[in-house]
């Protein structure tokens, strides 16, 4: 199999394991534990370190990495949306309403009002489906990926 299409499935399998982790554990609806999601950033640059050392090997140079390295992310984000949309839709169908209500109690934590509450919440309702939530993550992974390759590819690429 292609290194690419191979590293973007392993990134796109390994960020849904850490997503559906998160949901199984109900880590999600923890104010203090929420920001775990974020890890999905450390299993993306760790697979593209792995993928891009694979390609240099392979005598990539410098563009020719930033290029293997933002299309295993696209690889990856395939995956990613379809795993997503199935968490959001069908494994936790009350993932945006429990987000919601967390949002809401955090944000009346700190004093907040009700009148300056609402209008955030309802902002965000409107990004809240399940396909809008599993695009921006899509495309979040594709830049996360072409950043992070600028950076990697800097460094391992071919002699």
């Amino acid at each position: 199999m292609n290194t690419v299409v191979k590293a973007g499935l392993v990134l796109g399998l390994l960020c849904e394991v850490w997503t559906y982790l998160m949901g199984f554990t109900g880590w999600y609806k923890d104010p203090a534990l929420m920001n775990l999601f974020y890890v999905v950033i450390a299993i993306e640059v760790g697979v593209l370190i792995w993928a891009l050392r694979q390609t240099a090997a392979q005598g990539r140079k410098y563009g020719g990495q930033v290029a293997a390295g933002t299309s295993v992310s696209a690889v990856g984000a395939v995956v990613i949306f379809v795993g997503s949309v199935l968490f959001t839709a069908v494994v936790f169908p009350d993932y945006f309403q429990e987000l919601a209500a967390i949002q809401e109690q955090m944000m009346a934590d700190q004093g907040l009002s009700e009148e300056q509450i609402r209008p955030v919440l309802d902002a965000q309702a409107a990004m809240s489906t399940p396909v809008i939530n599993a695009l921006i993550g899509s495309v979040m992974t594709v830049i996360t990926g072409c950043l992070a390759s600028l950076v990697i590819g800097a460094f391992v690429k071919a002699k």
